[in-house]
């Protein structure tokens, strides 16, 4: 429906043409938007959804070992080998643009690059099996920073592919919609006012054609003499 508020004049007229070609355009470049979003969207879901596996394996698998160091260690001395780390990790965040969406990227550093490092106990009192788990949580530390990564990442990119899809929802159904009614109102209100300012110069010429007759026929009936 055409808004109660637009004057039909040519410029007005011209002024909503150069609305519709301007939200024509930006709708196209939405929907692509919307389109790669939602590919990419995907792609980072089954990343997600494979290393949320892999990091549930890993983790099953440290508390297995766990579970049986602590079968064959006592309480105490379990306690003791864990109580004080030896490595230290530091994390570093960035963040990259994907599609105008800032998703975060994370880096680790251990204060060593030595991989025994992780043990902070001696060998003498405890069981590999402590020495297993221990191995598997520092391996899958690497896995657990990515599909932090990933899962932050697919709630922003679902956050953008929202905002996306509601601005080009107003733009298909409101915006343009309503710039095409104006036009339609406003090219029928110019045509309308031409029609009727052609009615009245037709009428006009009959007016004038009709007094010019009669003053033709008033010189015949009373000729100069």
């Amino acid at each position: 429906m055409a808004s109660t508020q637009v004057n039909p004049t040519r410029m007005e007229l011209s002024r909503q043409k150069k609305k519709l070609v301007t939200a024509a355009r930006g709708h196209k470049l939405l929907k692509d938007k919307r389109d790669e979003l939602m590919r990419q969207f995907l792609e980072l879901v089954r990343e997600n959804m494979a290393l949320r596996q892999k990091v549930e394996a890993g983790i099953r698998a440290a508390n297995v070992n766990f579970v049986v160091a602590k079968a064959g260690m006592s309480e105490e001395t379990l306690h003791t080998a864990l109580m004080a780390p030896k490595q230290t990790v530091y994390l570093e965040t960035d963040k990259k643009n994907v599609m105008s969406v800032d998703i975060p990227v994370f880096e680790y550093k251990t204060r060593t690059a030595d991989e025994n490092d992780i043990y902070s106990y001696g060998f003498a009192f405890t069981s590999s099996d402590l020495d297993d788990a221990v191995k598997s949580l520092a391996d899958v530390l690497p896995d657990m920073l990515k599909l932090a990564e990933t899962e932050k990442a697919c709630q922003l990119m679902a956050a953008e592919i929202e905002k996306t899809r509601r601005r080009v929802n107003a733009l298909e159904h409101v915006i343009i919609p309503r710039a095409q009614a104006n036009i339609k109102y406003i090219t029928m209100k110019l045509d309308e006012n031409e029609r009727s300012t052609q009615v009245r110069l037709m009428k006009v010429k009959d007016m004038m054609l009709e007094e010019t007759h009669h003053y033709k026929e008033k010189r015949a009936a009373y000729p100069a003499e």
